[in-house]
């Protein structure tokens, strides 16, 4: 339970609060449980607003070692630009003949394993030709139907499900769960 906010500690926290000291080295300075929170809170209610540099921590070696480094000065202002005297005359230039773009190249569609990684685009079969770790690796490159790949990759990739007819050995694995 704290003793509450005398007139003397009320004093004693406006002086101290103007000297620059932080919350926390009030709060010790008043003692008998006054915390750095009620040392915010009463400053915050008496609206104490202006005070000194809050107080610096000793300098350490490092600190001072770093502020003692002369400092690049500031750049000088760039000088105001001139005022030209007189209008300067606009010649007319002549327009120069628009050169139509190169065409860029573009992978060959029709042949598998012409698209590198660096060639390959959004529409083109990522089918995998050849082993990743040779120089020779590409992928297919054909134009994709629907997925990923080309139709005769997708043929590869995305096999039907085969349904499973009844043999013996589904029988007899079907026979032997019902004991286990």
């Amino acid at each position: 339970m704290t003793a509450g906010w005398t007139d003397d500690r009320v004093g004693a926290l406006k002086k101290l609060w103007l000297e620059g000291q932080s919350a926390s080295q009030i709060a010790k300075q008043l003692g008998g449980g006054v915390t750095r929170n009620a040392v915010i809170g009463k400053v915050h209610r008496l609206g104490l607003s202006g005070r000194a540099a809050p107080s610096q921590p000793a300098r350490t070696v490092a600190a001072t070692f770093r502020t003692s480094r002369p400092r690049p000065a500031a750049p000088a202002p760039a000088p105001a630009p001139a005022q030209p005297s007189a209008p300067r005359r606009l010649e007319a230039v002549q327009p120069k003949p628009v050169q139509p773009a190169a065409p860029v190249p573009a992978p060959m569609p029709d042949l598998p394993g012409t698209a590198t990684v660096m060639t390959l685009g959004a529409h083109m079969c990522k089918w995998p030709i050849g082993d990743p770790s040779s120089r020779e690796f590409s992928f297919c490159g054909r134009r994709a139907s629907e997925g990923v790949y080309c139709v005769e990759h997708a043929r590869v990739a995305y096999q039907p499900q085969v349904k499973r007819g009844k043999d013996g050995s589904s029988d007899l694995a079907r026979s032997l769960r019902r004991y286990i």
